[in-house]
């Protein structure tokens, strides 16, 4: 048994029908030659992916962190834990599907908007996958998703890659549930992390002085670097319901590169700039841009520092000022390099511990509107929307089971005031994006991806 570590509980507290904590993605795959033909739901295409969903379904494995189970009971004092699920239905997790005709991405994104919106059974380990078969264009995709609570975006993304190979005529590879313990990453309890420090020579007054200095930093870093309740109210701010839009599209690296050399800024800033004019045209299109100028929380990773604190999610945060009040796209985006240079400043100069106890509170500001009824749409929010960008492979391109990965898109968590997330993942010279609404807060989502073609071009076009 496992102590949840407090950080992750908070994923498991805020849970409700109208916001289930899982972060999933949806991988998209070339069928390999001969699997299929151009024709609707061929065949052989059917045969393919049924062959690949039944392979994984009999795997006679299962990693430990996919067996975890979460607990609460009454003995245990209110804290929950993790304990590991001796027999695993993988015939109940793992799932096969079929677009309807004529499989177009519009088919996939609506099938994945109703699996994203679903919630996970606490009585099983805290995950499914679901292979779609019949996309148009000898393709088929999976779609995954596993509770916030045992893994954080960062990880998952390196899960899926060590099921991938540069080998175009690799087979015989296992899904991420079944990757051997011994070669996947598995995150331990943050509630270790006083353990592990105190087997550290000379670590603990370290720890002890970090501990003392995380009020007097947090609240410079609040006034600062990621000042929340300083955003404006928009429709993005409201109540939420427990059903969901998904949209996803892939961005060229080479052209927000040209961005990049123009301006000086960060591939980052960059992507930031680009959400930012999209948010703008799109609630001018809505007649819905407040005049003062939007903010987001941006989660920042812990992990690759050595001392870093473990668990599911090692993050930290910044709030950063999109500038969408400004309506040049250079003035734009020189802003958004102004605050989140100030932002990284600030954070850099924190232990990894005080990160993280920022992080939390990044995460923890969204709670009042998030779990008591009435709050949201009626305060000032922390922030308006939550921009994530997570590296992904170096390598390019990556294959499953000798399919091509052509897109792999995040879909991450939308809270109660909290109605818009936008993720993006980098993969074989594209940066991926995959958008998260509420169904009802946030209309003609898709539109958000027409907005972000014009706001890369109008960066385009900067002298």
């Amino acid at each position: 048994m496992t102590v949840v570590g407090p950080l992750d509980a908070m994923f498991l507290l805020g849970e409700s029908r109208e916001q289930p904590m899982h972060v999933g993605g949806l991988m998209l795959f070339e069928l390999p030659e001969g699997a299929g033909r151009d024709h609707v739901f061929p065949e052989r295409s059917r045969d393919y992916v049924s062959r690949l969903y039944h392979e994984m379904a009999s795997a006679q494995t299962v990693n430990p962190l996919f067996s975890r189970r979460v607990r609460n009971r009454p003995l245990d004092l209110g804290y929950w834990s993790w304990e590991q699920e001796s027999e695993i239905d993988l015939e109940y997790h793992v799932r096969l599907s079929a677009l309807p005709r004529p499989g177009r991405y519009r088919e996939l994104f609506e099938l994945t908007s109703r699996l994203h919106g679903t919630l996970l059974d606490r009585h099983r380990p805290l995950w499914e996958m679901h292979l779609i078969e019949g996309v148009e264009g000898r393709r088929f995709a999976m779609y995954s998703k596993i509770h916030h609570a045992l893994i954080d975006g960062v990880t998952a993304l390196r899960w899926m890659q060590k099921t991938l190979s540069t080998d175009p005529d690799r087979s015989g590879m296992p899904a991420p549930f079944a990757l051997p313990a011994s070669s996947a990453e598995t995150p331990g309890s943050s509630a270790g992390v006083l353990t592990r420090i105190g087997r550290i020579p000379g670590s603990t007054g370290r720890f002890l002085a970090d501990l003392a200095g995380v009020t007097p930093v947090a609240l410079k870093s609040l006034r600062q670097a990621t000042a929340p309740f300083q955003a404006p109210r928009t429709i993005f701010n409201q109540p939420i319901t427990g059903a969901r839009r998904f949209a996803a599209q892939s961005w060229s690296i080479e052209r927000l590169e040209k961005v990049r050399a123009i301006s000086g800024a960060t591939l980052n800033d960059v992507m930031l700039a680009m959400c930012s004019g999209a948010l703008r045209n799109y609630l001018l299109e809505l007649g819905a841009l407040p005049d003062k100028a939007l903010t987001a929380m941006v989660p920042v990773s812990l992990r690759g520092h050595a001392d870093a604190p473990g668990g599911g999610n090692s993050l930290s945060t910044m709030i950063t000022d999109l500038a969408t009040d400004e309506a040049d796209p250079e003035r734009r985006i020189r802003r958004i390099m102004a605050s989140t240079s100030y932002g990284k400043g600030v954070l850099s100069s924190l232990s990894p511990l005080q990160n993280l106890m920022i992080g939390a509170v990044g995460f923890g500001v969204a709670g009042p509107a998030a779990v008591v009824p009435g709050v949201a749409g009626r305060t000032t929010p922390p922030y308006n929307v939550v921009i994530s960008n997570v590296p992904g492979p170096a390598d390019g391109p990556l294959y499953w089971n000798r399919s091509r990965l052509l897109g792999m898109y995040p879909a991450s968590i939308v809270l109660n005031g909290q109605a818009l997330n936008i993720s993006v993942t980098s993969y074989d010279d594209h940066l991926h994006f995959g958008l998260v609404g509420c169904r009802r807060t946030v209309p003609h989502l898709q539109r958000l991806l027409v907005h972000l073609e014009t706001s890369l071009t109008d960066l385009e076009n900067l002298h």
